[in-house]
């Protein structure tokens, strides 16, 4: 791959003093922050996942329609993050942090005191608004914040807010909606929203955004050799996934696992901090390698959990299986369309947190419909016929979207 990466972006010199950075040139401070904001986007994202049949029997409706919280919260983000990374990209980079986080305080009160489906679905689709400008300026901030060496572990460091949410977030949120109520989940949502607030304000640098001459068309990165495939395997590996993980607390009631949800969410996040941190270690050198390791990993734990008497141990290793391969997906896909857009890389992210949102609240409506028809057995073998053409583009993409070996 020749070196097509955020180096030749004209981007900012990094505002971090070398006293703010950890001895391997990390500035830390800021990027757990920006990991903070990644955990508090994603637990907002999938906490219905952990508590759907409380939250359907409270608001007076059914699974699949209490599923589709998820999907709304999606759409938001698939309908905005475009428009609202256009709008916003000459804003300053903190402003909009900070406007991203308030916009999830405001959502996740209005959910946590809503007694109303619909009011409680626009406070969901706000929330998915307020992600699609977070998510677009997350890992470019982070990658600004560094030198071209440190970008992919930068980013692999702020994307741990992910099995973060995953492993500890969504189980203990779990737990306490099944003791205290899922109302007091969101409400925490929401204190943790304000104490980010101050966080980025006092730890985060500054970074300025985008003067008009140095924008790049959103759509025109489509016309980047890479851009297109990594974007292929982003909603379609995005997709397999949330289908099972919006439904899992339903797939474990068919198996009589209902009331180990949380422990199984559990194995899946803590073994996804294992899959992130392996591929933060490795990323700029195999990038390809570990995109087909994390599908195959995601495709293997769904053949576990597609065995029709699956025992608890099979469920397990499967979370386990699951969580390994999907830890580290989102750093690689980010590096990857980053890597591959070059001087668009900014709006090659955009176009990917579309799609990845895209995707999620596909994942919804595509479960919802197998679960009416066929119940919650479909799931897993759904996942894994599409994981198929994942591996393929992977593997056909060698040259452009993920190469053999990184160029930094």
């Amino acid at each position: 791959m020749t070196s097509r990466t955020t180096e030749t972006r004209n981007d900012p010199e990094p505002t971090v003093s070398p006293t703010e950075a950890a001895p391997g040139g990390l500035p830390l401070g800021a990027l757990l922050a920006l990991a903070t904001a990644v955990f508090v986007t994603s637990l907002t994202e999938t906490l219905p996942a952990g508590v759907l049949p409380a939250m359907s029997a409270d608001l007076g409706v059914g699974e699949s329609a209490m599923g589709q919280s998820v999907t709304v919260y999606a759409a938001g983000t698939a309908l905005t993050a475009i428009p609202l990374s256009a709008a916003t990209a000459g804003w300053r980079r903190k402003r909009l942090l900070l406007t991203a986080t308030a916009g999830f305080a405001v959502a996740n009160t209005v959910t946590a005191l809503s007694a109303n489906y619909p009011l409680t679905m626009v406070a969901r689709f706000v929330a998915g608004v307020a992600a699609g400008l977070a998510w677009a300026l997350l890992a470019g901030y982070a990658r600004g914040l560094v030198p071209a060496r440190l970008q992919g572990r930068a980013v692999a460091v702020v994307m741990t807010g992910i099995p973060v949410a995953l492993s500890l977030g969504v189980p203990a949120g779990t737990f306490l909606g099944e003791t205290l109520g899922w109302r007091v989940t969101f409400s925490i949502m929401t204190v943790l929203a304000v104490v980010l607030l101050g966080w980025i304000g006092v730890a985060v640098p500054e970074l300025p955004g985008r003067r008009g001459e140095g924008r790049v068309p959103m759509l025109g990165a489509l016309r980047v050799p890479g851009v297109s495939p990594v974007l292929f395997v982003t909603l379609v590996f995005v997709l397999a996934h949330t289908i099972l993980y919006t439904y899992i607390a339903t797939f474990l009631d068919r198996l009589g696992m209902g009331g180990s949800t949380d422990v199984v969410l559990l194995v899946f996040g803590a073994a996804s901090l294992v899959g992130i941190w392996f591929v933060g270690a490795r990323i700029d050198r195999w990038l390809r390698a570990l995109t087909l390791a994390s599908a195959l990993l995601v495709a293997a734990a769904a053949a576990l959990l597609a065995v029709p008497a699956g025992s608890p141990v099979l469920v397990y290793a499967a979370a386990a299986l699951w969580g390994l391969g999907w830890g580290g997906a989102p750093t690689l896909l980010q590096t990857a369309v980053a890597d591959a857009g070059g001087e668009s890389a900014d709006a090659a992210q955009a176009l990917l947190v579309t799609l990845w949102n895209a995707a999620m609240a596909g994942g919804g409506v595509v479960g919802g419909a197998l679960l009416s028809r066929f119940g919650a057995g479909a799931f897993p073998w759904s996942a894994g016929v599409l994981l198929v053409p994942v591996l393929v583009t992977v593997g056909v993409a060698r040259r452009y979207g993920f190469p053999s070996r990184g160029v930094r």
